[in-house]
């Protein structure tokens, strides 16, 4: 069985790229961003983004930067 015949196939894969793409910068950023601007260590940071997306981004701006 082939998962990606044609166009939906495709764009359900660009939309796949896209997104596992964001959440790579999400992390990147975060860590990155935590050796700048935070008390903590900065992989701690991004293995709690890591878990949990937006969650984590979200404790991170609010909790983590000075």
């Amino acid at each position: 069985m082939v998962l990606l015949q044609g166009a939906g196939g495709a764009l359900a894969f660009l939309v796949w790229l896209l997104f596992t793409a964001l959440f790579v910068y999400m992390v990147y950023w975060t860590y990155k961003d935590a050796q700048r601007n935070s008390q903590h260590p900065a992989f701690l940071w991004a293995i709690v983004v890591f878990l949990a997306p937006v969650l984590g981004l979200v404790l991170y701006l609010l909790l983590g930067r000075n």
